[in-house]
């Protein structure tokens, strides 16, 4: 199936939307997470508070033209699977700050990091098999999920009383 430059351009639009839709979300979430999380007993390796939005926005994109890559391949299966488990995850994504800087429950964040991480690992497979190129986009992303991960458990293990 061959679509036009229009629709091409319509598509990675699309997808780039979808994609800062959900930093929108968890940035809701995440609006006074600098002071937050400046009061927190962080890990010598935790990144500073203003390391996070530019990490994301990079991440972000780079997912969007994921999505898109594997958009404009055939749709069949593969291919709805592929960014149906993408949608999902990036449920997932937005939802960690919501559990983390809301509600802060650190064990509930460190369980769905760890579930964000499975689905980000998930997508990358399934994207693996539809298109490469769209695959090794995710690498970043599960690679900052892997680190947010361990950020998570250390940040919990270290605030009882906060989280």
């Amino acid at each position: 199936m061959r679509r036009s430059k229009g629709t091409l351009a319509a598509g990675f639009i699309g997808w780039q939307l979808l994609s800062f839709a959900a930093a929108v979300v968890g940035g809701i979430a995440s609006a006074d997470a600098p002071e937050f999380y400046r009061q927190l007993v962080r890990p010598d390796w935790a990144p500073p508070p203003q390391a996070f939005a530019p990490v994301w926005t990079i991440l972000f994109a780079l997912m969007g033209a994921a999505a898109w890559l594997v958009w404009t391949r055939q749709s069949d299966g593969r291919t709805r699977t592929a960014l149906g488990l993408f949608v999902v995850q990036l449920g997932f994504n937005a939802l960690w700050s919501w559990i983390f800087f809301v509600w802060r429950s650190g064990a509930w964040a460190f369980v769905e990091a760890f579930v964000l991480w499975l689905l980000v690992a998930s997508t990358a497979v399934a994207f693996w098999r539809v298109q490469k190129w769209a695959a090794v986009l995710l690498i970043p992303y599960l690679a900052w999920v892997t680190y947010a991960l361990c950020l998570t458990y250390a940040i919990w293990q270290r605030n009882p009383q906060a989280l």
